[in-house]
This record gives structure tokens, C-alpha cells and sequence, in this order.
């Protein structure tokens, strides 16, 4: 169980987590002092005075950001899915929508933000773009095609529809 400070504002502001769950934000004062704002409890404002009593707390390594981008590569090779198709955290709330044929869920237990599982690729205005797990609004707001199991997959269904695109603004 590492606790983590990935940095928000250089030599500011952090945000501090524990094995990739946020536990709050970090503030560097003027005077050398420290407050941590937890998120469990809105209320609970810790100062720290010195950085020992920092250390104290969270551990000596909490600004390794060796640490920090060595977290981020263990959490990419976990594989999670839902449905089948592949996601790039832990998912919550996993459900199939089954009029819009999309794996959806939730990246935190309580969150009202859904995402779609699996690679897609979704027309903007200035033409087809990939997308990893794109949230269900975006979907609803553009064209798109999806959800693949690959990127390979994804890149063909890609190249087939810029092809297309292309075509049809040539003749317009």
C-alpha cells in the first residue's frame, strides 16, 4: 500500500493517492507548511508544519514520480472488460445497454458518469478520430462506430471510414 502525490500545479498542488484511489488533495503553503484536504470526509483539513510530519504520515516516497509513472504502466497491463470488451480500469456498475448494443459502466461506485467499454471511432466535425473507452454522452452527441475488442480492429474500421469521408467531400 503506496500512498502517492501526483502533481496538479508544480511545487503547489498534488493529489494524493493510495494504490490509484484518491484519498485528497495537497497544498503547499508559503511558510514551508503543508494542508491536506481529505476527500472521505470534506471537513477534515490536516496542516502539517514541517515536511517530516509530511513523511510522517504518508511515507518518504510520496513525491517519487518514478513511483508514480511505474503505478500508471502496473495499472495499464491489468485487463480489465466488461461484456467482453476491454477497459482500462477497474470497472463499476458494468451493464449492457442492449438498445444501443454498448458495454457501459462507471469508473467509481457512486459516479453517474458512464463509459463505454472497448475501442470506437467517432465522427467530429473535422472528420474520424479513435476513442478508448469514450464516454456514453460523446456517443450520443456523434456518429461513431464501435465497440471493437481491438485496435486492430479499430484501425481497419478507421482507415475504411477516413476513405469514405474523403470520397464524400470530394464530390460535394
Amino acid at each position: 500500500m503506496t500512498v502517492r502525490a501526483k502533481t496538479l500545479v508544480k511545487n503547489k498542488f498534488w493529489i494524493v493517492e493510495q494504490d490509484g484511489h484518491k484519498l485528497g488533495t495537497l497544498q503547499k503553503q508559503a511558510d514551508n507548511g503543508w494542508i491536506f484536504l481529505s476527500k472521505q470526509d470534506k471537513n477534515e483539513r490536516q496542516v502539517f508544519h514541517t515536511q517530516e510530519s509530511l513523511f510522517t504520515k504518508f511515507g518518504f516516497n510520496i513525491f517519487d514520480e518514478s513511483n508514480i509513472k511505474k503505478a500508471e504502466e502496473e495499472i495499464q497491463t491489468d485487463n480489465f472488460d466488461v461484456h467482453g470488451y476491454p477497459c482500462s480500469q477497474h470497472p463499476y456498475n458494468p451493464m449492457f445497454d442492449v438498445q444501443k448494443h454498448l458495454p457501459v459502466y462507471t469508473k467509481t461506485p457512486k459516479s453517474k458518469s458512464q463509459f463505454c467499454a472497448g475501442y470506437f471511432i467517432i465522427c467530429f466535425e473535422k472528420g474520424w478520430r479513435k476513442a478508448y473507452c469514450p464516454k456514453m454522452i460523446t456517443l450520443s452527441r456523434y456518429n461513431y462506430k464501435g465497440p471493437m475488442k481491438t485496435k486492430l480492429e479499430m484501425q481497419q474500421v478507421l482507415n475504411n471510414a477516413v476513405k469514405e469521408f474523403q470520397d464524400t467531400n470530394k464530390t460535394n
